[in-house]
């Protein structure tokens, strides 16, 4: 019988928590999504504002979960923030829709991203009918299946303890920093002059560059709902900052260590993102940005940096950044799972732990949600719809810190919100005026996730009804 551990141990310092903090964020999404965004927006300024304002957004709410992470260190992160907050149901639906779509689809979605961009090296997986499995009418394509082992391999690699996931995760999010850093001074050295003066020649005209709606001028209403639209991407590309709160229970000193490496490491991505976004429109006209074959936006940007060995040096650097993303995803998802089960609210044998000091059971049922979305060929389409869920459950945890500062004055609180109250009731103003433009201007990407939530609703009384039983 394998033996079981009674807790986690508490192994990771602030340099790996760090790492994990960037390493979750950092995957396929910044570059790829630009293009999309300059569909919506169709001028560079607005381009560098929709970076700018997520960044800080997200920097704004990692200073938020500091507190809240001061507060209650232990694993589980924004769920138990939830549920000290409001009550339990709130933590479970939130928990709910982690393990449904948002983490599980952001695994199934980076380990395709990763197969695909293994096809320039490996043909066998470029995505096209002649690469795929048909399973009685149903396509299966090789990248699918790469994925699918990709998450498998990490899963059974981060169920041998703390120790083997965190090796991989800060060699592989210390390479992708380095090397996209390489690549940001090799494109400020090859920036071309010409391309950035016409990318800026009348760069806060925002129109749609979609072919259906070329050159379609906004009205104000319009225009806003444009921004929040392209700006799915950038939250989409920002989003998982959050997953070192989830191993609070392996980290030194978390009550300091998590805060800081939430404010570091979102720091860090996002000045990344803005640089990488000004290379773009230093090296590639803006029309040529948008519409970038299968909207990679970093390949043209590479090609014109280093021509011929552009789209190399770009897969290599993907393949690496989704790598090490995924390893810090399933790395951290499973701690939810395992918090969810000791409250009696998920599967009883995700709330144990192996010899290893790590909840086996969760990652493994973790990996068989993200296979099956890998094989679905949905998660894409599925965290499109969930973007408006997420910054949903960020608005509610944020709240969480002034709630929690009327409800329990008295808890400790070894660091307090920077900025506070202003900067959270800023982020819960931004928010919330995206949800809502993204209710009235693209319902399409608000109520499948809602569903997906409130699916959560009848699951919790029956797990509470199982419980009570």
């Amino acid at each position: 019988m394998t033996e079981q551990q009674s807790g986690f141990k508490p192994s990771l310092g602030l340099t790996d928590a760090t790492m994990i903090v960037a390493g979750s964020m950092i995957g396929s999404g910044i570059f790829i999504v630009s293009a999309d965004m300059l569909k919506d927006l169709g001028s560079s300024g607005w381009l560098l504002a929709a970076w700018i304002i997520t960044g800080f957004m997200t920097l704004t709410a990692a200073l938020s979960y500091g507190e809240l992470s001061g507060m209650f260190p232990a694993a589980g992160g924004q769920y138990v923030y939830l549920k000290e907050a409001y009550n339990p149901l709130v933590g479970f639906l939130y928990g709910w829709s982690f393990f449904s779509v948002i983490q599980t689809g952001t695994i199934a979605a980076v380990a395709v991203g990763f197969a695909k961009f293994a096809g320039y090296l490996i043909p066998a997986l470029v995505w096209e009918d002649a690469n795929c499995i048909n399973l009685w009418g149903w396509k299966i394509q090789n990248a699918q299946l790469a994925g699918m082992a990709l998450v498998i391999l990490l899963t059974w690699i981060n169920t041998r303890g703390i120790q083997t996931g965190k090796f991989i995760q800060t060699i592989f999010t210390s390479t992708k920093l380095i090397a996209m850093l390489a690549l940001i001074l090799a494109g400020f050295w090859m920036f071309n002059t010409d391309i950035w003066n016409a990318n800026w020649t009348d760069p806060w005209n925002m129109h749609n560059l979609r072919p259906e709606a070329a050159g379609t001028d906004y009205t104000m209403g319009l225009a806003m709902g444009a921004m929040a639209a392209a700006m799915v991407g950038s939250i989409f590309s920002s989003d998982a900052w959050n997953n070192v709160t989830f191993i609070a229970g392996e980290i030194r000193n978390p009550r300091k260590n998590i805060g800081l490496s939430l404010f570091l490491g979102t720091l860090i991505v996002t000045l990344i993102y803005v640089l990488m976004n000004v290379i773009y429109l230093g090296t590639v006209p803006i029309q040529e940005l948008a519409f970038a074959k299968d909207n990679r936006v970093a390949l043209s940007a590479s090609e014109a940096i280093f021509k011929g060995a552009g789209t190399l040096v770009i897969a290599v650097l993907i393949m690496v950044s989704t790598f090490g993303c995924n390893n810090g995803l399933i790395l951290a998802g499973a701690r939810v799972y395992y918090s969810m089960s000791k409250d009696g609210l998920f599967f009883r044998q995700a709330g144990e732990l192996n010899k290893n000091a790590v909840p086996a059971w969760a990652l493994w049922i973790q990996c068989l949600m993200a296979s099956a979305l890998c094989l679905s060929g949905k998660y894409g389409d599925l965290l499109d719809m969930v973007s408006f869920v997420v910054v949903i459950f960020y608005i509610l945890t944020i709240a969480g810190v002034f709630i929690l500062r009327r409800k329990r004055p008295d808890i400790e609180r070894p660091y307090r919100t920077f900025g506070y109250p202003l900067l959270p009731a800023i982020y819960i103003l931004m928010g919330g005026t995206f949800c809502i433009l993204l209710i009235i201007y693209k319902p399409e990407y608000t109520w499948p996730g809602l569903i997906i939530s409130l699916i959560g609703l009848p699951l919790y009384f029956l797990a509470i009804n199982r419980k009570k039983a």
